[in-house]
């Protein structure tokens, strides 16, 4: 019981990882990526639709992303999309396609993008740590109906924050990864 119920701890904390990672491809470095904009979302027929469902990402140079939409009607509003986000990138139409340059950033924008990452960094902790705050409510439940004994949520709760250890310095791992890319020139 204790090794599934910690084992479940483990899964839930490196959802939020994944879910870090994922949001920190899209935050914006010197190099062109699709995952800048891969989860853009656009309106396309009354509903959100991510950008990579509706076209072709592609990087033809280093600092430049092409975006071919499978249905030529879409380019407006993929336009639009890009121009409302806060991306900060100047979409160039040429009826088939759409191409994005990728403009150096500014020493004041890496220290900006930095401070979004360290936001981000700070909201995956919190979740790692909701995460055992909720096992251990959990364990404590299961200690209280007498389906482990002390000795038992003892040793689990001690695992438990180890776990919750690991899994912290593997976000710090990541965010130091993160910052160099943003702060390389």
């Amino acid at each position: 019981m204790i090794k599934e119920t910690v084992k479940e701890a483990e899964v839930r904390m490196k959802s939020a990882i994944q879910v870090l990672e994922d949001d920190l491809a899209g935050i914006r470095t010197g190099r062109a990526s699709p995952a800048l904009i891969e989860r853009l979302q656009v309106e396309y027929y009354g509903m959100e639709t991510p950008l990579q469902q509706l076209a072709t990402i592609s990087v033809p140079e280093a600092r430049a992303l092409l975006i071919r939409p499978f249905d030529a009607t879409t380019l407006k509003t993929i336009e639009k999309a890009i121009l409302a986000s806060d991306l900060g990138l100047t979409p160039h139409n040429d009826g088939k396609a759409i191409r994005l340059n990728i403009p150096p950033l500014t020493e004041e924008r890496r220290r900006d993008l930095v401070k979004v990452v360290h936001h981000r960094l700070e909201d995956a902790r919190i979740a790692i740590r909701n995460v055992r705050r909720d096992i251990m409510k959990d364990l404590k439940e299961f200690e209280k109906e007498k389906l482990i004994s002390e000795d038992d949520l003892e040793t689990a709760e001690e695992e438990l924050q180890k776990l919750t250890d690991k899994e912290i310095h593997i976000v710090d791992q990541i965010g130091e990864r993160k910052q160099k890319e943003i702060m390389e020139v």
